[in-house]
């Protein structure tokens, strides 16, 4: 999976940290946004590279680091292991929930809600069914199911052409909503990044991945990574605080100084650096600028990140 760090490590990081730059840019008030204090939370940080590029970012911004405290959302025991290689100041929780509710949080996730469980629910001619996995005799196959679910879909969805297949993710609503919670009782911003697009839309976008290639998701059941795609209007929605965006992936990075950056950086590179650079900043503006997406929710109190309509300071 490509990340929306690829193109800043082990470069120095193209762009401001857009938490960073509206703190510095505008508080909203001095027990929110102009809090000294905060937790910085990444959910699922994956190795732990994004975050370790943010923390080198922002050591530059005066009082930051001081004022940061470092958590990490994390359950598996090896991931772990590698974060605190990069990242050996960070406190560990198994939930969002674990994480003190004292202080106002950051909270970042990219590429998390992709990888949460999805339920298919498809239009067949005696209506919406779940899909279900069933076996055919020789391998796992998907099949309706026989309780009718009609009511679960969006009005705006319920005539779509039979096979038409409408996703829901449960689980990325419910942690959604907990963040929109926090933030509504501690102050805060959280932003989101990930592919997908903005609901309600039908489409089967559950897809398996192995060693960098698309394979059939009931092959080999657990042991390739499952992945479909977010839907950012039903986030915003379960969050229940203000949302922005979301907005492409390349509109965010341009808004915020990437094309900047990347010529400062190329402007100390050699030939090869300089086209490495260029590559990279095609793939995050181009090549995944347009599906992949941001979106940021804030306390009502806070400010609109920078990238969401404003540009960085």
């Amino acid at each position: 999976m490509h990340t929306v760090h690829s193109v800043v490590s082990p470069s120095p990081p193209l762009i401001q940290p857009p938490f960073v730059t509206s703190l510095k840019a505008k508080p909203a008030s001095p027990q929110r946004a102009g809090s000294p204090r905060v937790r910085l939370v990444e959910l699922g940080p994956g190795r732990g590279t994004l975050m370790s590029d943010f923390w080198r970012a922002t050591a530059r911004v005066p009082g930051f680091h001081e004022a940061a405290s470092l958590h990490l959302v994390e359950t598996s025991p090896v991931l772990r292991t590698a974060q605190a290689r990069l990242l050996p100041d960070a406190v560990w929780h198994d939930s969002l929930a674990q994480v003190p509710d004292d202080l106002p949080l950051l909270v970042i996730a990219n590429e998390f809600f992709d990888a949460l469980p999805v339920r298919q629910l498809q239009r067949t001619e005696a209506g919406w069914r779940e899909r279900m996995v069933t076996h055919d005799g020789s391998r796992f196959v998907a099949g309706a199911g026989a309780l009718p679910l009609d009511a679960l879909v969006p009005p705006a969805l319920a005539d779509a052409p039979v096979g038409a297949v409408w996703e829901t993710s449960p689980a990325a609503t419910a942690i959604a909503a907990e963040i929109g919670a926090r933030l509504a009782a501690s102050g805060g911003a959280a932003l989101f990044i990930d592919y997908g697009y903005t609901g309600p839309a039908t489409g089967d976008t559950l897809q398996a991945v192995r060693a960098h290639g698309y394979v059939d998701p009931f092959v080999d059941p657990g042991e390739v990574d499952l992945t479909a795609h977010v839907d950012f209007a039903a986030l915003a929605a379960a969050a229940g605080t203000t949302a922005h965006g979301p907005v492409g992936q390349g509109d965010f990075l341009l808004a915020l100084g990437l094309a900047q950056r990347a010529e400062a950086l190329k402007a100390r590179a050699d030939t090869r650096g300089r086209a490495h650079i260029e590559a990279a900043t095609a793939r995050l503006t181009v090549t995944m600028g347009a599906l992949f997406k941001a979106l940021a929710l804030t306390d009502r109190d806070w400010p609109t990140p920078a990238g969401f309509g404003t540009e960085a300071p």
